[in-house]
């Protein structure tokens, strides 16, 4: 299979359709290889335009949806960013191609030693894994320009929000139903503001699933 093909035919038939004109955004996601963050068995169909299945319980982000995030967090090339729940890190990976450094979160410890393998891999040298509790965030590199959820949320945790750098953005996905909505949260000084922008359908990461409410 001709994946480089298949990159630039989902850069020009979901990307380029869906309202996505950042140039970096685009230019990033035909660069990198997205066949190497699903499993070998999926190869022939990461690049079809829905979630991709990781293991876990975990998937990696319609190119679309990720895209659009990533659009709407106005990334730039001097940016200091987080990837929150990234499993294998492609997210992480395309971001990278944009910003100056990438931290990627992860506490599933066979996604975060995936990720670092692809990343060696693929010599992406500005991208560090760290294990750890998701809505904790990493204090101990914050604070960072652009936060990305990696997937759907029921709530954005606090703590996250506290780690954005003034002037940082937050981009994820907060869903209660059946279908969430792509949140910006951006900070200046101590203030913080949320706009919600468009409709997307993303499974929600485990750790951020809704709980069950027990009736009586």
């Amino acid at each position: 299979m001709d994946f480089a093909a298949a990159r630039r035919k989902m850069v020009a038939s979901q990307i380029r359709t869906n309202k996505v004109t950042d140039s970096l955004v685009s230019g990033a996601m035909e660069q990198v290889p997205r066949e190497y963050f699903v499993p070998a068995e999926r190869r022939a169909v990461a690049y079809l335009d829905e979630d991709q299945p990781v293991g876990s319980g975990r998937f990696i982000m319609e190119p679309m949806a990720l895209a659009r995030l990533l659009q709407l967090a106005d990334i730039q090339p001097s940016d200091k960013a987080l990837v929150v729940g990234a499993g294998t890190g492609y997210s992480a990976a395309v971001l990278a191609r944009i910003a100056q450094s990438v931290v990627v979160l992860e506490n599933e410890t066979a996604l975060a030693d995936k990720a670092s393998k692809i990343m060696t891999e693929l010599v992406i040298p500005n991208v560090t894994v760290v294990r750890g509790d998701l809505a904790s965030g990493v204090a101990a590199k914050a604070p960072f320009d652009v936060i990305l959820i990696d997937g759907a949320v029921s709530e954005i945790p606090a703590a996250l929000k506290s780690q954005l750098a003034d002037g940082g953005r937050l981009v994820g996905v907060v869903r209660s139903g059946p279908v969430g909505r792509a949140t910006l949260v951006s900070r200046i000084g101590d203030a913080f503001g949320s706009r919600a922008d468009f409709d997307l359908i993303t499974p929600f990461l485990p750790e951020f699933a809704p709980q069950p409410k027990f009736v009586f």
